[in-house]
């Protein structure tokens, strides 16, 4: 099997984009491709896709190409317009398709674009291997904002498109960091912001539930999809008083037996748990179903409860392990209709 192709993150896009530019402006060189320098010390040529000059500067563009990583910005056009400013520094705005951030938390302040520290750095240091002048860089991505909506942004404050991101440089394919760093951010954003009772679902499914089980507000809500090892491990370095686990079976019954990452390459089924604990708790085998779903559509609704209370608070303990105590767990267990199975800890600061 040939190995997996590398690609680059939209910070490196950006930061050559802004060299082909000013490369432009200052020299009236138009590149082709340019090389920039990552933060490791290594160096990388990136291919230009135009670059022109513009009203009081110029405009360069470089294609996002993930290499071999689902990533959703593969593919977008990343633009930089450059043009002179006074001082000496490399001044940053927010472009058509770029986000602005607006809750504090994240690792720019709000009312800045949403072009992280690393990004910042890269483009910085690419213009001043060109030129010690000030430079007023503005970052587009064409579509930004229709490929935001999915993504973390809305959820992060992050409004009017894309985030710069990338602290490498490079996109290793099929990596987790991208979901890590997003829920790093959606944790800070939420502590900032004053909650201390946030609630972790898996998926879309937990999600609605939540809203329509609780009164939660939409900030309160994180969708952690497989990294619940991760999301915990950075929940307890926050000051929250309260954590709520909630979602399918199929994927909490995971934790109880150490599956922190939830992922079905990354884990074992969850079915031999939850039919093991029927057996222990009900008395009899489980019903001859591939699913988890399976088992409990079987079950009345006394057997559901029992079962579904069960397995919560095993749950319960193990994530309680997981974070030292470091504050109160409680689990709520749903089928896929978002209807309760099981539920263990005190509910109230949801309710």
């Amino acid at each position: 099997m040939s190995a997996l192709r590398e690609g680059y993150t939209t910070g490196s896009c950006a930061a050559a984009a802004a060299k082909a530019a000013v490369l432009l402006l200052a020299e009236g060189r138009t590149a082709e491709s340019v090389e920039i320098p990552l933060p490791d010390g290594r160096r990388r040529r990136l291919p230009v896709e135009y670059v022109r000059r513009m009203e009081g500067g110029a405009v360069a563009a470089v294609r996002k190409d993930a290499g071999d990583d689902p990533d959703v910005t593969n593919g977008a056009q990343i633009q930089a317009g450059v043009a002179w400013s006074e001082g000496s520094d490399v001044e940053f705005s927010a472009g058509d398709g770029v986000g602005t951030v607006t809750k504090p938390g994240l690792a720019v302040p709000p009312g800045e674009p949403a072009v992280n520290p690393g990004p910042r750095r890269m483009i910085r240091e690419a213009l001043r291997e060109i030129t010690p002048r000030g430079v007023r860089v503005t970052i587009s991505i064409p579509g930004g904002r229709t490929l935001a909506a999915k993504t973390f942004n809305p959820r992060l404050g992050i409004v009017g498109g894309l985030s710069i991101l990338g602290t490498t440089g490079i996109v290793r394919p099929f990596s987790c960091s991208a979901l890590r760093e997003s829920l790093r951010c959606a944790l800070s954003v939420a502590a900032a912001a004053g909650v201390r009772a946030p609630v972790f679902v898996p998926g879309h499914i937990g999600e609605r539930a939540a809203g329509e089980l609780f009164r939660v507000a939409p900030e309160q809500i994180l969708e952690v999809g497989n990294e619940w090892g991760f999301a915990l491990d950075t929940a307890a370095r926050h000051p929250f008083a309260s954590l709520l686990a909630l979602g399918h079976p199929g994927k909490l019954a995971k934790l109880a037996a150490g599956g922190w990452n939830t992922h079905s390459g990354r884990s074992e089924s969850a079915l031999p748990v939850v039919a093991q604990m029927h057996a222990a708790v009900l008395g009899r085998p489980a019903a001859e179903a591939p699913t988890v779903e399976g088992i409990f559509a079987a079950l009345g609704t006394e057997g559901k409860k029992r079962l579904g209370d069960t397995l919560a608070a095993a749950v319960n303990a193990a994530i309680r392990t997981r974070t030292g105590g470091r504050f109160a767990i409680a689990v709520v267990l749903i089928d896929l209709g978002g209807h309760i199975l099981g539920e263990a800890g005190d509910l109230k600061p949801w309710r």
